[in-house]
């Protein structure tokens, strides 16, 4: 399984900071984080950056494997 971790205010819609999914693609993951944490969420996750293993994920077809590690990082603001 995955480990995600939540950011800012992806953690606070999934009330958790972190959590193991499994998943194949990117897409797949999320697919089950929409069904987990509900509409909110999904509307907060599509303005998210994806990292897998600091890498940004940039489409739905990049793989994950149970070792990988994801970041869900919103948009920082700030100056």
């Amino acid at each position: 399984m995955a480990t995600i971790r939540f950011f800012a205010a992806a953690a606070e819609s999934a009330a958790a900071d972190a959590a193991a999914i499994d998943a194949a693609t990117i897409g797949d993951l999320r697919a089950q984080l929409t069904s987990l944490y509900g509409d909110e969420f999904e509307r907060i996750l599509g303005r998210c950056s994806l990292l897998v293993n600091g890498t940004r994920a940039t489409d739905d077809t990049v793989p994950l494997s149970g070792s990988d590690t994801v970041d869900v990082l919103p948009p920082f603001a700030g100056g």
